[in-house]
């Protein structure tokens, strides 16, 4: 028996290109996509938003996927929002009106990008994407595809060479720069963005890189929904329930949040008129989400991956690790966190635990784990840093570490690939546990000098040792938790 879903119920023929979006992935169109399909939506904004249409651009050849999936069905997708009483209304969403794929059509890309129509330039190109050292927040010039970006009439490959690129064309016409809005969970990520996009101007044309700095608009963003990987069983089900053809629907949670300074270049849609928040300073939600959501996401997803779980609702359910996530929260980000105009924190820690154990969701722990070498140093470590800073102790945020630890050593040793882009890293790290376990800190691109503290090493040997002597962390995060 098929369900309903609601149709594109707009004139996709006068929708235009006002917007392009550098990786396109199930986030951004459970997310931007969603906003932007809900101006076009409303009678009283379409005329305002049907210039706002976005582009997707794929920078990696892997992108292929999702361009020869959204061309097969115009672009359109279907977004099913999973409830926790199992309700899941589908959408078809159709603000995204172009794809093109930068390996394979450059020129097409940089013609996009150079357009008088094209204002904003989002991205979401995952958090270690921003090519910025954690410790001492510079870009790294000698990262071998910036390096080859940088060469005198090189093809651009990467997000930074095809930005510049980009808005070099639009100098040399004349056309005024189009604002560039990270929607990355970074902090600061409008501040990263612009630190990357201009450090990379300066390798190939240092006058460039000031009208860039000069002209450029970076707002800072806060984006939230929790948006699984589309498996096979989701497309299947979706085909089922919902009667569509669809070869790379999103299934994403109920919950959406999007808070974004009002700084642009050549204006935006009305995302206010849609729930959208603009603010002067997104810092205060930007802290509390990276601190209390994404970090309790690297804490669920160890403590849930060796307690045995598949998923993060099942890790989130056990009363153990919910505890620990609690406790956490309490004791060691929020102590961390400035005022959030308008939120209780005690409330937004629990509403975060019900979100995570919300079975319809079904995002895997293995996906939380990914690029924990990206994600811990930037959601994680900025916690306990800041606490021993201040004298506190920051325990917890050590058996965060020592669960990524131990849960990469495991997976080693089962002859398991790692989920990592510095899985080498990794893995040289983990060869010390037995003989030297704070070597596993001393890799300062991730700590810093957390190494260096006796207090925060100890802590993380602890637990170290308690999770790597036994099957079941539980005991240890009670311990913790007491």
């Amino acid at each position: 028996m098929t369900t309903s879903i609601v149709p594109v119920e707009y004139d996709r023929s006068v929708v235009s290109v006002g917007m392009v979006h550098l990786g396109v992935g199930n986030f951004h169109r459970s997310h931007q996509a969603m906003y932007v399909d809900r101006l076009l939506r409303d009678p009283a904004q379409f005329d305002a938003a049907r210039s706002w249409g976005i582009c997707g651009v794929g920078v990696l050849p892997s992108d292929a996927r999702m361009r020869d999936a959204l061309r097969s069905q115009d672009h359109e997708f279907t977004l099913v929002e999973r409830h926790p009483d199992g309700s899941a209304p589908a959408t078809r969403i159709g603000s995204i009106v172009e794809y093109l794929h930068a390996p394979d059509e450059l020129d097409a890309v940089l013609e996009r990008l150079a357009d008088p129509g094209v204002r904003i330039v989002s991205l979401t190109i995952t958090e270690g994407g921003y090519n910025i050292n954690d410790v001492t927040g510079e870009f790294d010039t000698t990262n071998p595809a910036i390096v080859a970006d940088a060469r005198p009439g090189a093809a651009p490959a990467t997000v930074f060479g095809i930005l510049v690129a980009g808005l070099r064309l639009r100098s040399e016409r004349g056309v005024a720069p189009f604002t560039v809005m990270s929607c990355d969970n970074v902090e600061g990520n409008g501040d990263t963005a612009r630190r990357s996009v201009t450090a990379f101007a300066r390798l190939v044309d240092p006058e460039l890189a000031a009208w860039i700095d000069a002209s450029v608009a970076f707002p800072n963003s806060m984006v939230d929904r929790i948006t699984p990987v589309t498996t096979d069983a989701d497309r299947t089900w979706v085909g089922e329930r919902y009667g569509v053809d669809d070869a790379w629907p999103v299934l994403c949670e109920d919950y959406v949040q999007w808070v974004l300074e009002d700084e642009f270049t050549l204006g935006r849609p009305p995302f206010e008129q849609v729930g959208v928040q603009l603010v002067e300073d997104v810092r205060p939600h930007e802290l509390m989400k990276l601190r209390m959501l994404n970090a309790s996401h690297q804490a669920l997803a160890y403590a849930g991956i060796l307690s045995g779980y598949d998923y993060a609702h099942d890790g989130a359910s056990d009363g153990v690790i919910a505890d620990f996530l609690r406790a956490y929260m309490a004791r060691e980000a929020v102590p961390t966190l400035d005022l959030v105009p308008g939120v209780d924190l005690a409330e937004y820690r629990e509403r975060l635990v019900e979100r995570f154990a919300n079975s319809y969701v079904r995002d895997t722990l293995v996906r939380l784990a990914t690029d924990a070498s990206d994600r811990i140093p930037k959601f994680v470590v900025p916690v306990a840093r800041e606490l021993r800073a201040t004298g506190a102790d920051a325990p917890l945020c050590a058996a965060v570490v020592a669960g990524w630890a131990c849960y990469a050593e495991r997976t080693i040793a089962r002859g398991g690939t790692l989920p990592d882009r510095q899985q080498a890293a990794v893995r040289a790290a983990v060869a010390h546990l037995d003989t030297d376990p704070v070597e596993f800190l001393r890799n300062r691109e991730w700590f810093g000098d957390l190494a260096d503290d006796v207090r925060f090493a100890a802590d993380f040997v602890t637990s170290l040792t308690a999770l790597r002597g036994s099957n079941d962390p539980r005991p240890e995060l009670a311990r913790l938790t007491r």
